[in-house]
């Protein structure tokens, strides 16, 4: 599984390093993780140079099974535990007029768990993309709504991959509500409210790329949250963590 973990940051990576260079001013969220998942079936049905480009792209080995290593991945991620939710869910809906490869079908919902939904793209698109957000709203405790915006899908779509994944876990050094507070938020003009915790946390320095990393553990320490900050830039600009070593001032 560590080669699908490489090829899934390599992946990463050059996905933020791409979006980063195309919306350099813009705040950028995204779980590559599920694109990845996403694509991974794709390629699951590719052959001949749409299967290598694809490869090449989402830097998948070609010496490893890139399958089964996802669905390694995917129990791992989805086996249950009493200290934190965390879920990945895949879902087919095709056009209940094509004809899926039966093998196909068969292959992701057994490495991936993603059944096939059967729905009328060709006479009824706009019913289909609410039947769409309706399952990604639900696997996701309503967090994610209108996942598809009008005009995403159409009477010339014949399948849609769709992946959904959900955390929720407590931090193991806890904010304090009371030292939530109104702070000025960085590039806007408003002032928002920041969590603040004074706290001795895991802290590294990388001075090559002048970055800081810090690790804030969830609770039982089975996950945690590691943040890079780059350098202030030298035009004074400050994000907006704040990170001192060996103590830890965070806003968030």
């Amino acid at each position: 599984m560590a080669t699908i973990s490489r090829s899934n940051t390599v992946f990463a990576l050059e996905l933020l390093r791409t979006l980063s260079h195309e919306n350099p001013s813009g705040n950028i969220f995204v779980s590559p993780l599920s694109i990845s998942s996403a694509m991974a079936m794709v390629y699951l049905g590719a052959k001949g140079d749409t299967a290598a480009q694809m490869a090449q792209a989402l830097a998948f080995s070609l010496d490893t099974d890139v399958h089964a290593d996802f669905q390694r991945l995917n129990a791992d991620i989805n086996s249950p535990s009493a200290s934190y939710i965390l879920k990945l869910a895949n879902r087919l809906y095709g056009e209940n007029t094509a004809n899926f490869l039966p093998t196909f079908l068969d292959a992701t919902q057994k490495i991936y768990q993603a059944d096939l939904r059967a729905v009328d793209f060709i006479g009824a698109s706009e019913t289909c993309r609410a039947e769409i957000n309706s399952w990604v709203e639900e696997q996701t405790e309503n967090k994610i709504k209108d996942l598809l915006k009008p005009g995403s899908v159409s009477s010339m779509t014949r399948l849609t991959l769709v992946n959904a994944i959900y955390f929720k876990g407590n931090w193991m050094n806890r904010f304090d509500e009371a030292n939530t507070q109104e702070m000025p938020f960085k590039n806007e003009t408003r002032p928002v409210q920041m969590m603040y915790q004074m706290k001795k946390l895991p802290y590294n320095y990388i001075p090559d790329h002048g970055l800081q990393i810090l690790e804030l553990p969830y609770v039982d320490e089975e996950l945690s949250m590691f943040i890079l900050l780059p350098e202030v830039p030298e035009d004074g600009s400050n994000p907006l963590l704040k990170v001192h070593n060996p103590k830890t001032a965070l806003h968030k």
